[in-house]
């Protein structure tokens, strides 16, 4: 092995390789990543052990951070060390890592039925530039990345689809210390896909279009909006119809929600919603109640035919 360096001057090789090979935001995220969490914890060191891992990640999970987060933390941290170790410069050996148990199950931030009707209800009566956006993200699950970033070149109005092709989001830059407005492909492959329109979307978005000469959907400028100032404009539409507070990201529950409850099939919700496979959807979603598993115990009591 080539003479050791620490992980601060390993990490900081990593970054320059990366940077021309993954998109701006993603490498944007590795450094926030870097200097708030693992520059601060392995910075000096020569060598980071599994312990040295393990500690940092119970640390981590008791200061509140999610799970995934810290997962997310750990794949960056694995990924510098184990680019030092093919170098030669940083020595590897596979880590073990245990991750606290869950316990009780965390709600998702949805709309209960009663309130997804009085929303729906007045923005399909009141269909303009500004609501459709959140019509949009009730009727398709989109991101609201996604619902600020269509273009009407998006929406085909014949075949009744909207293809999701570009997402708009504001990343911090460590490096320049400023955020910035960026427009990109969406998050994963899987995210880009085609949705069909429902009926009542379908109306809204054809009146949208003959007030609007805008290029998107959202919005009459004719650059995108801002996804925090719509975050804003729908806090502020929850509070007038005296709807309890709901983060945007809650209407992609919502709409997947609704979609299990109907017993639409997990595939379909999951390749509609972006998920890179069908586990994702199934693990947020998926809650069986009391009910549903007494049915499906008697159909399989039943299917055995015996009296």
């Amino acid at each position: 092995m080539n003479k050791k360096k620490t992980f601060q001057e390993i990490a900081e090789i990593w970054c320059n390789a990366k940077r021309p090979i993954v998109k701006h935001s993603t490498l944007c995220a590795y450094l926030l990543t870097l200097q708030t969490h693992l520059l601060p914890q392995f910075g000096a060191m020569e060598t980071i052990t599994e312990s040295d891992v393990q500690q940092f990640v119970i640390n981590k999970c008791v200061e509140g951070l999610a799970k995934k987060t810290v997962r997310d933390m750990v794949a960056v941290l694995k990924s510098v060390v184990k680019y030092g170790n093919k170098h030669g410069i940083f020595p590897f050996e596979e880590w073990d890592i245990k991750y606290p148990t869950d316990t009780g199950n965390r709600l998702l931030p949805t709309l209960s039925l009663n309130h997804q009707r009085i929303l729906m209800c007045h923005l399909i009566e009141q269909p303009t530039p500004q609501n459709i956006g959140v019509l949009l993200a009730l009727c398709t699950g989109m991101r609201i990345g996604e619902v600020c970033a269509l273009k009407w070149e998006d929406v085909d109005f014949v075949q009744k689809t909207i293809t999701v092709r570009h997402t708009v989001g504001r990343i911090y830059n460590c490096e320049s210390k400023t955020t910035e407005r960026i427009h990109s492909s969406p998050k994963t492959k899987n995210s880009c896909r085609e949705i069909p329109i429902s009926k009542q979307l379908l109306q809204s978005l054809r009146v949208v279009r003959k007030q609007s000469q805008a290029t998107y959907v959202v919005g009459t400028s004719v650059q995108s909006k801002e996804p925090r100032s719509y975050r804003d404009y729908f806090s502020r539409l929850l509070k007038r119809l005296n709807i309890p507070h709901l983060v945007f990201h809650g209407l992609r529950h919502t709409f997947a929600t609704r979609c299990i409850e109907s017993q639409c099939d997990y595939k379909t919700v999951s390749v509609i919603l972006g998920h890179s496979n069908v586990a994702t959807t199934l693990n947020l979603y998926v809650h069986p109640n009391l009910s549903q598993k007494k049915r499906c115990i008697e159909r399989m009591s039943n299917f055995l035919g015996i009296t």
